[in-house]
């Protein structure tokens, strides 16, 4: 299946400053807000208690938040909407003493004179697990970002495998700050979604790159430029249809599973996009920026060929007993 059944070459290296200039903005932003507003960390990681309730009429936040503070196992509370007028979710920090008790009944009874309700959900996480959590997650994170980067370093010259590398910390590094801007709790959720992320975005740069260098080997243009162009240009149906096909998936997830997932399916809406947008403009105009040279690759692939060659020659003598 294809969307354009004649390969038209499209100039993406000429468009790619421009959106190489976007990108340097972007990250420089996106860094900006790691370091200077960070992360809300979410009951996941910070410990605590959510409850999530629904109301048969729209909810008195106000009211809520007001009957909970009184109680001083309560102080603290964040109480904000949940997808409709008629849910809430009550955020409360850790205590020991209401970490020991079931919070369920005493929510209810505080809450009585606010009208009809149900709890339809209390999850109740520690500091210590929290914390285990953090540390794990975080880990987890580096270390699938490492291995990325070693593979992409293996199979590729070091040009493309830097730049390979540069594209997939900026997709990242974009993704993560979104969280922040839209200010979604930082939770197992958002951890997953990144961790997706590093999978799709490396993906979709490693499909374009062996395009660039089937047609690097297969034809003996040395303008980089044109070879670039030309590759990203034949792959476009592909890198279309695949990119189109997780981003509807992923919106239907935003759109229909709620706030419940909107940790998982906001920061792979924005990952998609710009993944499959450092894929095309990003990456491979690094590449060139890092100076690679066809002449110099078609250079060593014919020393390689060349070594390979007289090591097959040699293991044939050694057969026939010639050496």
């Amino acid at each position: 299946m294809e969307i354009f059944k004649k390969v038209k070459i499209f100039d993406f290296v000429h468009y790619s400053k421009y959106g190489l200039i976007l990108s340097i903005f972007l990250t420089i932003g996106a860094f900006i807000l790691l370091i200077t507003k960070g992360f809300t960390p979410g009951i996941d990681f910070a410990g605590g208690s959510s409850a999530q309730i629904k109301y048969e009429q729209p909810a008195p936040i106000e009211k809520i938040r007001e009957l909970l503070e009184k109680d001083t196992q309560f102080k603290g509370v964040q109480v904000s909407e949940f997808g409709s007028k008629e849910e809430v979710l009550i955020r409360i920090p850790y205590t020991p003493t209401s970490a020991e008790k079931n919070l369920s009944p005493i929510i209810s009874n505080l809450l009585q004179s606010t009208g009809k309700f149900e709890i339809r959900k209390l999850d109740t996480v520690g500091p210590k697990v929290g914390n285990e959590l953090k540390q794990k997650g975080i880990l987890s994170l580096i270390l699938a970002t490492i291995a990325m980067m070693l593979y992409v370093s293996f199979r590729y010259e070091w040009r493309f495998a830097l730049a390979g590398i540069v594209a997939l910390v900026h997709d990242v590094i974009i993704t993560a700050a979104s969280v922040i801007i839209f200010d979604i709790d930082l939770n197992l959720e958002v951890i997953a979604a990144l961790l997706t992320l590093l999978g799709y975005s490396i993906n979709d740069t490693i499909i374009v790159f062996d395009r660039i260098r089937e047609k690097m080997l297969i034809t003996r243009n040395n303008n980089i430029q044109e070879v670039i162009n030309e590759a990203i240009s034949s792959t476009l149906s592909r890198t279309l249809l695949t990119s189109l096909t997780v981003f509807f998936v992923v919106l239907t997830l935003y759109i229909f599973g709620g706030e419940i997932i909107i940790g998982f399916s906001l920061p792979m809406l924005v990952g998609v996009i710009f993944g499959t947008y450092s894929s095309m403009f990003v990456a491979p105009k690094l590449a060139i920026i890092f100076g690679f040279s066809i002449e110099k690759y078609h250079a060593k692939e014919i020393k390689k060929a060349k070594k390979a060659q007289e090591k097959k020659q040699l293991r044939q003598m050694y057969e026939n007993g010639r050496v």
